[in-house]
């Protein structure tokens, strides 16, 4: 069994991302695991972001490293938070506050201009130094509620409305989630492009 390290700590992103491999003749470790601090993040992209993150817990534990840096664009704030999602409310992690900064912002926006997407960059590297990383971007188109449902996920998935699923994020199960979501999405073209690259 192939043994690759997450560059990151977030035990939801592990067990999402645990979850999106099985099958796969890979076990997905922590960084935490490897006591692996966490990385500078100082890209202006997820791909930047995504990288320097892989790239750092690869050189930290000697295992091929996967990283994920994916966020919330929202169209009525210029695609904010961005690549400031999990620390928009300035404390890194606080879902809570992020959130209730998101509400706030969007207080006296209408639902007509309340679009958003979630993205997600991966990237996975065999070593500190790999020339060619593989890369992989996907994309949940959603709107943004004016309370939150669910008690699913994390983040902000119980503010963003799947239309489609007639649910919030934080509504679905975590199999059809998994399915639609934008990590969902990179992760199964990580793996198709992963085994093409050898």
């Amino acid at each position: 069994m192939m043994r690759w390290v997450l560059a990151s700590g977030n035990a939801g992103k592990l067990a999402e991302m645990r979850a999106l491999l099985a099958g796969l003749d890979i076990e997905l470790l922590a960084q935490s695991d490897f006591d692996v601090p966490a990385a500078e993040e100082t890209g202006v992209g997820f791909v930047d972001n995504a990288l320097l993150k892989a790239r750092h817990a690869a050189a930290h534990t000697g295992l091929p490293a996967i990283a994920d840096d994916s966020g919330l664009a929202v169209d009525a704030l210029d695609g904010a938070p961005g690549v400031y999602s999990a620390r928009y409310a300035g404390t890194h992690g606080d879902d809570a506050a992020n959130n209730a900064r998101l509400l706030a912002e969007l207080a006296d926006v209408p639902d007509a201009q309340r679009g958003a997407a979630f993205h997600c960059c991966l990237a996975a590297t065999r070593s500190p130094n790999d020339p060619v990383p593989v890369i992989a971007h996907g994309v949940w188109q959603g709107s943004i509620l004016h309370a939150a449902r669910g008690d699913n996920g994390f983040g902000y998935d119980p503010l963003f409305w799947v239309a489609a699923e007639d649910a919030s994020a934080a509504e679905l199960e975590a199999a059809r989630k998994n399915t639609i979501s934008h990590r969902g999405r990179a992760m199964r073209l990580l793996v198709e492009r992963w085994r093409e690259h050898g």
